[in-house]
Formats: C-alpha cells, sequence, structure tokens
C-alpha cells in the first residue's frame, strides 16, 4: 500500500471536500481518502497494483473545479 498527501486546489466548502473524497474513495484500489479541507489537502491510502497517482488526479480534477496536485 501506498500513502501520501496531495494539495488540493479549488476547494471552499464542506460539500466540495465531501465530492473530492467521494472521487477518491470511488477509485478501485483506494483503500482510504481523508480531505481536509482547511489545509487543502487529501491523504490517501491505496493499493499500487491497482490504481496509479494519475489515476488519483484524473477523478478529482474530472470534477470540473478542483485540481489534485502531483509533485
Amino acid at each position: 500500500m501506498e500513502k501520501k498527501v496531495f494539495k488540493v486546489n479549488g476547494m471552499k466548502c464542506n460539500n466540495c471536500k465531501a465530492k473530492v473524497e467521494e472521487a477518491l474513495r470511488g477509485i478501485n484500489g483506494v483503500a482510504s481518502a481523508e480531505v481536509s479541507l482547511e489545509n487543502a489537502c487529501a491523504n490517501v491510502e491505496w493499493d499500487e497494483t491497482q490504481t496509479h497517482p494519475a489515476d488519483l488526479k484524473a477523478a478529482v480534477d474530472a470534477l470540473g473545479r478542483f485540481e489534485l496536485v502531483l509533485d
């Protein structure tokens, strides 16, 4: 399992936080996703044999208003 904290741009409220968490948790292989509105970040744990950071970014970015930053 991999675990990393990613910066998330564009979140303004708890509804935004919930949408980002839902998008991340909906990805096959994601074990956990906790989003912090205050710190503008997502703490994600995933199975690297099932998904990759680019998949996480694509799911969040597809929401339209948010951007998951890969560094």
